[in-house]
């Protein structure tokens, strides 16, 4: 159901992805309660980076609605625009290093479960009389998967 505002997309319950740039800058502007000069200016500067269209036209993401929004929050609070690019600088930062931890922890636990299942074939190989494995981490290839490397000999 529509409610017949329009131009929000509400009532239709499809909303745009987070990085799709939909808004004109008069509609960004109202969304953030910013001035568009503003939004020319913080562009100028390198704060956001709104898409263009074919004709050069500014539009902004809601995503990039977001960042205004952040951006003019630190300038009310009476933060210059470098201390404010330093600032988104470092969240991006570290934000991305929050992720590279996610998955370099995900990597460890699949390393600790792949040691795990190696310790327990290593014990049923035992109580079978096989000899132990040099390589526990190393899985046994499936039949047919093998990989044989063949040197030449040296004359």
């Amino acid at each position: 159901m529509s409610d017949g505002a329009g131009g929000s997309g509400a009532g239709s319950g499809r909303q745009p992805a987070p990085d799709a740039p939909v808004y004109v800058i008069s509609v960004a502007a109202e969304l953030t309660g910013l001035h568009p000069q503003t939004l020319r200016t913080y562009e100028r500067v390198g704060l956001i980076t709104p898409g263009r269209t074919g004709g050069g036209g500014r539009r902004y993401s809601a995503r990039d609605l977001d960042r205004l929004r952040e951006i003019a929050e630190l300038t009310a609070s009476g933060i210059g625009i470098e201390g404010v690019r330093r600032i988104l600088d470092l969240e991006n930062k570290s934000a991305a290093l929050a992720s590279r931890n996610a998955e370099l922890q995900q990597e460890l636990e699949a390393t600790r479960e792949a040691l795990r299942q190696a310790l327990a074939a290593a014990r049923t190989a035992a109580r079978q009389g096989v000899p132990p494995s040099r390589l526990p981490a190393v899985r046994q290839p499936a039949p047919g998967q093998s990989v044989v490397v063949w040197r030449r000999g040296r004359s």
